[in-house]
């Protein structure tokens, strides 16, 4: 017994250009245009989070996901307000910021310009933010990463699968022409309109990303400098490198070696993280953690230490759950230095305590002197 059967139909008068085209190209003319698909979908047999509608233009995608979940939720932006105020106003700004990180939009200054404004692809993330927001158990998503380039889907995609993952219970359904997101996605079933087969799926690791970390001039800020959450400025002092993919960069930090305030290492030099930002097309792929870990290790293998001083709650939690690689120092609190809205930024510190570089690696890498 199938478990759905979606029959489309149309009454359809024959008219004079109608008969005309019949004609030039041999097509039959149907009084009733009628389309049928008929399968297995057998969503109740095991637990599932995310799920994957995929085929090509014409399908049938559209059609069987709202015989399956209704009709998908609508989504409008308001033209004159900010993303950050675009969201329903029950939401706390703490949901709404770790939502929009979650999907990899982590560019705070674009949270606060409207909507209209973004580029595509930090308008479809935007739109996974919103949609994942609902308080519907089950969403669905039609043209999922249509209007994307591939990289931007690929990535989005991988961002939005651990967001939803990490809300038990609930579920998502992606529909979309592309075959390039499945492994990105990981979703739990797939289903093919076109021949209406069905398949459930394991869960993998995702493709990796093959990167290059090297030591950046400072002429390349200004490329990341409009994705950073603080100020535009960066210390002349920084010593600078990059993630670079394909040979191009994607990910930057900026180190500050400072001294020790007070305490019992009073005076001692520590190297900071002052600024590190991912460019908006490849947050939420663990860029800066790649970028990151790389130079830790590289601090370390010399034998220096090397300190982040993370203020997004997402990004605090993200060191905290890497214990073996950073090493808690304090939690988050007000602090002296960078400003944000006028006021100090409470922001936490991690130590790197990770794996150590082999030291003639490092000391290329590191140039110091």
């Amino acid at each position: 017994m199938p478990d759905i059967s979606v029959t489309v139909s149309a009454n359809v008068a024959p008219t004079a250009r109608m008969r005309q085209v019949a004609g030039i190209f041999d097509a039959p003319i149907a009084e009733k245009a009628t389309r049928t698909w008929t399968g297995r979908v057998p969503l109740e047999d095991r637990d599932w989070q995310i799920g994957l509608i995929v085929g090509p233009s014409g399908a049938g995608k559209s059609t069987i996901a709202r015989e399956l979940f209704g009709p998908p939720l609508d989504i409008t932006w308001p033209a004159n307000a900010s993303v950050i105020d675009s969201f329903d106003a029950v939401l706390s700004v703490e949901q709404i910021s770790a939502a929009l990180s979650a999907v990899g939009f982590n560019t705070i200054p674009a949270w606060l310009r409207p909507y209209g404004t973004l580029s595509n692809g930090e308008k479809f993330r935007c739109d996974l933010a919103r949609l994942l927001l609902e308080p519907a158990p089950l969403v669905w998503i039609d043209e999922f990463t249509s209007v994307v380039d591939r990289q931007v889907a690929r990535i989005g995609a991988n961002a939005c699968a651990r967001f939803v993952r990490s809300m038990p219970g609930r579920r998502f359904v992606a529909v979309g022409c592309h075959y390039d997101v499945i492994d990105w996605l990981q979703p739990d079933w797939v289903l093919e309109p076109a021949d209406m087969t069905f398949a459930w799926r394991s869960l993998q690791r995702r493709p990796t990303i093959d990167g290059i970390v090297r030591r950046a001039p400072r002429s390349l800020w200004p490329r990341f400098a409009p994705y950073h959450y603080l100020s535009a400025e960066l210390s002349p002092m920084a010593r600078c490198f990059a993630l670079e993919v394909d040979r191009q960069p994607i990910a930057f930090i900026g180190m500050l070696s400072l001294p020790v305030s007070m305490g019992a290492h009073r005076g001692e030099a520590i190297d900071r993280v002052s600024r590190v930002v991912v460019l908006p097309d490849w947050q939420g792929c663990g860029a800066a953690f790649r970028l990151l870990e790389t130079v830790g290790a590289a601090y370390t293998a010399l034998g220096r230490r090397f300190r982040g001083y993370p203020a997004a709650p997402r990004l605090i939690a993200a060191h905290r759950r890497k214990p073996a690689i950073w090493c808690e120092i304090s939690a988050p609190r007000l602090r002296q230095g960078d400003q944000l809205g006028g006021g100090a930024r409470p922001c936490a510190v991690f130590e790197y305590v990770g794996p150590v570089m082999e030291r003639r690696a490092a000391e290329r890498l590191l140039a110091l002197g």
